[in-house]
């Protein structure tokens, strides 16, 4: 008789146990499954983009942040290409390679700039932008949507530090090398490509590229939903698609 009072309050235990576990879930799913309310879909998505422009701005900003990324990875300026493969096959390979170090660090250096401008922007989004930007049908409609606002200001903040770092790196020092040794060579066309203008716009290129990663890893991937207000938000966005 003791056994089967003992069983009986064990499965009651559990069975109260499971209910408990199943209503915290169906409060999960009610939560995640809710209409939001267009002033939450504004807060969702900017808590989102704060979050998805400062870690790519941060892995940017690491060291190899462009260099170790072959997606963004700055090479020689495309009217320099010929130059560069005209010094390899002299030799000089590692010229080559500290230029192209000292460019991706230059953009490293740059990339903790563009943080208080996409705060900015985002801080001035309005419950509109923020529904179009949700509920459109480009994946990058955020990233589109910062390109719009930010490209002037990423810029004019970029380029003077891009020339500072340009300075600070070596890639002057480097670039100034393979522009003398190339420009001697017999019968070739003098190269000397505005070094600064074409580092801040393949650091900007490269920022919208992780932005544009961040921006799809939140929209497919749920575990990237931190806050039950992102759960909300973007569950209702997969249901509206």
């Amino acid at each position: 008789m003791k056994y089967s009072l003992s069983i009986l309050v064990l499965c009651t235990g559990l069975l109260l146990s499971s209910c408990e576990t199943l209503n915290q879930t169906a409060k999960v799913l009610n939560q995640s499954l809710g209409t939001p309310t267009s002033t939450e879909i504004a807060l969702g998505l900017k808590q989102a983009l704060e979050v998805g422009t400062n870690t790519s701005a941060e892995r940017l900003n690491a060291k190899d942040g462009f260099l170790g990324n072959m997606a963004i990875k700055i090479l020689f300026p495309p009217e320099a290409k010929k130059a560069e493969n005209t010094l390899r096959s002299l030799g000089l390979n590692q010229l080559c390679d500290n230029v192209i170090t000292s460019l991706n660090r230059a953009a490293e250096n740059a990339a903790a700039e563009a943080k208080p401008i996409f705060i900015s922007a985002i801080k001035q989004m309005t419950i509109a932008d923020a529904t179009n930007i949700l509920l459109g049908k480009q994946n990058d409609a955020a990233t589109q949507y910062f390109k719009r606002v930010t490209n002037a200001q990423l810029t004019e903040k970029f380029k003077p530090v891009i020339q500072s770092s340009l300075g600070k790196v070596g890639a002057t020092k480097y670039w100034g090398d393979v522009v003398s040794r190339y420009n001697q060579i017999p019968l070739v066309t003098d190269i000397n490509p505005d070094l600064t203008a074409y580092v801040t716009q393949k650091a900007i290129e490269g920022l919208f590229v992780q932005i544009a990663q961040e921006e799809l890893n939140i929209r497919q991937n749920f575990s990237a939903r931190s806050t039950s207000l992102l759960q909300k938000v973007f569950g209702y966005a997969d249901r509206q698609r």
